[in-house]
C-alpha cells in the first residue's frame, strides 16, 4: 500500500504542475479578452467538455471521473480568469 500512495501523491504534484501550466492561460485570456461578459463561453465549455470526455474513453478514464473533474476546474478556471480580467481591467469592472 505505501508504493501504491507515494504513486498516488507523485502523480498528484504533477497534476498541480499541470494544472498551474492550465492557471496560466486563464490569466492570458483575461489579457486577450476585450470584453468581461466573453470570459463565460458556455459553447467553449461544452466543447471543452466534449473533448475531454472522448480523450478520457479513448485513455480508459471512467467518464464519472473525468467530466466532474473537469466541469469544477473550468468552473473555478473560470471564476479565477474574472479576477484576473478585473484585476487588469479594473475600468471594465467599474459599473459592475
Amino acid at each position: 500500500m505505501a508504493d501504491v500512495r507515494y504513486e498516488v501523491d507523485r502523480l498528484d504534484r504533477l497534476l498541480v504542475e499541470i494544472i498551474k501550466e492550465r492557471q496560466s492561460f486563464m490569466e492570458a485570456a483575461a489579457r486577450i479578452k476585450g470584453s468581461r461578459d466573453a470570459v463565460h463561453d458556455r459553447p467553449r465549455i461544452e466543447d471543452v467538455v466534449a473533448k475531454v470526455k472522448a480523450a478520457a474513453e479513448a485513455a480508459g478514464l471512467s467518464p464519472a471521473i473525468a467530466e466532474p473533474v473537469w466541469r469544477v476546474m473550468i468552473d473555478r478556471c473560470i471564476a479565477y480568469e474574472f479576477e484576473a480580467f478585473d484585476a487588469l481591467k479594473p475600468a471594465e469592472t467599474a459599473n459592475l
